[in-house]
């Protein structure tokens, strides 16, 4: 199981998200939180719907968390001009120093999971995972619910 690509993947993701959980503490905030301003950073003015969709969450633990983030001044939520029922999503000036730390933990992460590669493996594992999600996001685009569905369960 070791060598199974998709077990090894699942992997290293939890031990990388397990180590940057360790290091964010100090900052206080959840996996969820942290994950929420993250997201945000790079998609400001994204609605709620959006980012609950990106975030692989449901609607409601979205707001919830959002209610959190909006309570400590870090996120601000605007009516959307197009949708009366939407809110648009954005940082507050507050958010910005949290997510500084965020990157600089990030970092001090990435490089010690990379320790002991190269430049150049660590380039050649950048692209080799980026053409592995190259393939697998054109592959899912045009599968319909049902064949998603049989994938799942195992039914082909």
């Amino acid at each position: 199981m070791d060598r199974n690509l998709g077990f090894l993947l699942h992997d290293v993701a939890r031990l990388l998200r397990k180590r940057f959980d360790q290091r964010a503490r100090t900052l206080g905030l959840t996996r969820a939180q942290w994950s929420v301003l993250a997201h945000l950073a790079r998609n400001e003015g994204i609605n709620q719907a959006a980012l609950a969709e990106t975030l692989e969450i449901e609607p409601i633990t979205l707001v919830r968390l959002l209610d959190r983030l909006e309570a400590a001044e870090w996120v601000e939520r605007r009516p959307d001009p197009n949708d009366r029922r939407a809110r648009l999503l954005y940082l507050k000036d507050k958010a910005h120093p949290v997510l500084e730390q965020m990157r600089a933990l990030g970092a001090v992460t990435r490089e010690e999971a990379m320790a002991g590669l190269s430049d150049a493996a660590r380039r050649q594992l950048i692209e080799t995972l980026l053409a592995i999600k190259a393939n697998l996001s054109t592959q899912t685009v045009g599968e319909t619910e049902e064949e998603i569905r049989r994938a799942r369960h195992g039914r082909w």
